[in-house]
């Protein structure tokens, strides 16, 4: 009965806890209507403000469909989906006899290993291991706009 009652108690601490961490952060709000338009009263006195972008995701899949159709009949043929993985074939390819070697298919990675494994003992440490990793590309902060 008591570690039933000992374990009910921390559970109400704990998201009493999180209720009273997460209250007090900013939000972000929508931009404000243009300054002709916009309401001093009406505006809200605190948070971020979101940028936005002038790139509307109808633009942004146009110009995506637009990079695929190459002889620009808006239709999209089984050769022109292809095209990108068989230039990405072809630069695997070395001996370009139109097949792929696990020699060839591994070759990048060959190189990869070779560069981070800095002793040439043939085995990677855990500091040569992590200089193996994909590096991601940051993720850009909304920039924040001062009040």
């Amino acid at each position: 009965m008591r570690r039933w009652l000992a374990l009910s108690v921390a559970l109400i601490a704990l998201v009493a806890a999180g209720f009273l961490w997460t209250r007090d952060r900013p939000v972000a709000f929508a931009a404000p209507p243009p300054a002709a338009e916009a309401d001093p009263e009406d505006e809200p006195d605190t948070g971020l403000i979101a940028p936005r972008s002038p790139v509307t995701d109808a633009d942004r899949e146009a110009r995506r469909f637009g990079r695929y159709d190459r002889d620009d009949d808006a239709r999209i043929s089984r050769d022109e989906y292809l095209a990108n993985r068989k230039k990405a074939f072809a630069k695997l390819d070395a001996n370009g006899d139109g097949r792929l070697g696990f020699d060839e298919y591994a070759a990048a990675t060959v190189k990869k290993f070779g560069k981070a494994d800095r002793n040439g003992d043939g085995t990677l440490a855990a500091a040569e291991f992590a200089t193996t990793a994909v590096k991601r590309k940051a993720k850009v902060a909304p920039p924040c706009v001062p009040e």
